[in-house]
């Protein structure tokens, strides 16, 4: 049986305030979210499973592969004016072991393909 890593885990507690937040984002993506989910939902992106508003701690990323230790996070217009929020985020989800993959808004609605093609290369030096 094999060892689950508990550092990624959100403990209980968090987790039911974290909770409604998750159902909301999930019920109610930007556009940009709603179009790469399409793309990456039902494992369409090399077999692997992703998950959409996946908590990690105390932070909700936006895409998830366990697999591929990938997290995949689409910036809106706000992410400008919260850059220390963003790079503390980025430094603890990397202290996990995962790979950050970021793309603007504008990225992800004006060229889904160069994302998609952005990301597997990605999961094709990590798998």
């Amino acid at each position: 049986m094999r060892k689950q890593d508990k550092r990624w885990q959100t403990d209980a507690e968090l987790w039911e305030k974290l909770r409604p937040i998750v159902r909301e984002k999930r019920h109610e993506p930007t556009e940009a979210e709603n179009m790469l989910w399409q793309r990456l939902r039902r494992h369409q992106l090399r077999g692997l499973s992703f998950r959409r508003q996946h908590s990690i701690g105390q932070f909700i990323v936006d895409f998830y592969c366990k697999k591929a230790k990938l997290v995949i996070e689409v910036d809106g217009l706000i992410h400008q004016y919260q850059e220390e929020e963003d790079s503390i985020r980025q430094q603890y989800l990397e202290s996990l072991e995962l790979k950050v993959l970021r793309f603007s808004n504008d990225t992800v609605l004006n060229n889904v393909d160069e994302a998609i093609k952005q990301i597997e290369s990605c999961l094709h030096r990590t798998i």
